[in-house]
């Protein structure tokens, strides 16, 4: 129902429209009082690039990252990452993830990360807290951002938006009646666009495409082409499921089940046992698949994906945030 909303196919929008006055009048203040200096906000002592999102839902933000740290790293750069820690809740904050940190501690995107990129992340509702505990507890040249556009207590070097290429902004409106959390005019301030599902973009805009590794067995680690998996059930607890399915088809992937959750979903074994019977697969995303590792049974696999970007502007965005690096030299 919610997309139906966001994407302008229902009127029911005129129903939230009041909230989503409210919503736009908070954010604007607030943005303001930061701008002027009412509210103090924090630079850190490196540069800081944030990627984050003008909507709400997914977009590819977490691919984008992973990219961008890996990007970073072959450069010969330290790179650390900083999130909110959605769907987590640690015992205490800051709170840097290590080969035990749990999703239910961390989050399922600060995880993944970290399992991926082997960057050192931290994670806190104030990220000016997470970055102090990275840099005391490592030696790091420029921080990335997971999310935090709107989190303007922490001062950025370099913002970069990622849009969905076929959702865009649905109905323009601000929450709830919209899935804006800032206007699009926002663009206008930001240092680059990344619009996920359009190979080459649009004017300024750098395409992006989400490919699709061979699939992993939970369990064992084992790999084949998704297309090879028989009796699938596919399941999705990300921001957008849709995409994630239409993924799988692409890929020649026949799911006999699609099966979406919300997303920042946490699962128990009992409940994702109850999707397949003995002879079915179950098919998820990376993201799903952190939080059912301690748990995984043999019919499971999840599906890797890697952002590509167009080149050569994802080049010259790459020179452009590495020069924020002072030479070593």
């Amino acid at each position: 129902m919610i997309e139906r909303i966001w994407s302008g196919q229902s009127a029911l929008y005129l129903l939230l429209l009041p909230f989503s006055w409210l919503y736009g009048i908070v954010s604007l203040v607030l943005r303001y009082s930061y701008k002027k200096g009412w509210k103090k906000s924090w630079r850190a002592p490196v540069p800081v690039v944030v990627v984050g999102n003008l909507t709400a839902g997914g977009n590819g933000k977490t691919p984008v990252v992973i990219w961008l740290v890996e990007q970073l790293q072959q450069r010969g750069l330290r790179v650390g990452v900083v999130s909110r820690g959605y769907g987590g809740k640690a015992e205490s904050y800051p709170l840097v993830l290590n080969s035990a940190t749990t999703t239910s501690q961390a989050g399922d995107e600060p995880v993944l990360i970290f399992q991926r990129t082997g960057a050192p992340v931290a994670v806190s509702p104030i990220r000016s807290e997470a970055v102090n505990a990275l840099l005391k507890a490592s030696a790091l040249d420029i921080i990335v951002t997971d999310d935090g556009l709107q989190h303007y207590a922490l001062q950025r070097d370099f913002e970069i938006v990622v849009i969905d290429g076929v959702r865009r902004f649905g109905n323009g409106h601000w929450l709830p009646a919209g899935p804006m959390r800032e206007r699009a005019s926002r663009l206008q301030s930001v240092d680059a666009v990344i619009v996920n599902g359009n190979g080459k973009g649009q004017g300024n805009e750098i395409g992006m495409l989400l490919q699709a590794g061979d699939a992993v067995n939970l369990l064992t680690g084992e790999k084949c082409k998704a297309e090879l998996l028989t009796h699938v059930v596919a399941m999705a607890g990300i921001g957008h499921p849709p995409r994630f399915f239409a993924t799988l088809s692409q890929l020649g992937v026949k799911a006999e089940k699609e099966i979406p959750f919300a997303d920042h979903q946490a699962y128990q074994l009992e409940q994702l046992g109850a999707l397949t019977d003995e002879k079915q697969t179950l098919l998820m995303t990376e993201k799903d698949a952190v939080k059912c590792r301690s748990f995984a049974q043999s019919t499971w696999w999840y599906l890797p994906v890697d952002a590509h970007l167009s080149q050569p502007d994802s080049l010259k965005l790459l020179e452009r945030i590495n020069a924020l690096v002072p030479s070593k030299g």
